[in-house]
């Protein structure tokens, strides 16, 4: 027989703890993607048009370039967060979601990757 209450025996052996983590970083990205989705959203409609010629100057700009690049960085961040949530919630096979989840990452990173060196690329003027 125990003295300890009923709180006191199950205090510290639930979860892994890491949920509060989770969802801490999907509200800071929310709030950082709520400023920058309108700056990107006024800054495009700013342009006289949407030409080739005329958005890579606009890319070009370095003050630009940096925030566009946060953006690309940011959502992809945040975009890999979600579906990670939807992926833990539907998936039920523990194979198959760790599979699922493997793939989510690496799809979420190359995209980020690839955005991110596209606007650098346009920014640093690179020829393909």
């Amino acid at each position: 027989m125990s003295l300890r209450s009923p709180l006191g025996r199950v205090l510290g052996h639930g979860s892994a703890g890491d949920g509060v983590g989770h969802w801490w970083s999907q509200r800071v990205t929310a709030v950082a993607l709520a400023p920058l989705g309108l700056w990107f959203l006024f800054s495009l409609l700013s342009l006289p048009d949407f030409s080739h010629a005329t958005v890579s100057a606009w890319i070009a700009r370095p003050f630009t370039a940096v925030l566009l690049a946060l953006f690309v960085a940011t959502l992809g961040y945040h975009s890999a967060l979600g579906v990670q949530v939807v992926v833990e919630d539907y998936i039920h096979g523990k194979g198959a979601k760790i599979a699922a989840l493997l793939i989510v990452k690496y799809v979420h990173v190359l995209a980020a990757a690839a955005g991110i060196f596209a606007v650098l690329s346009v920014a640093f003027g690179a020829r393909a």
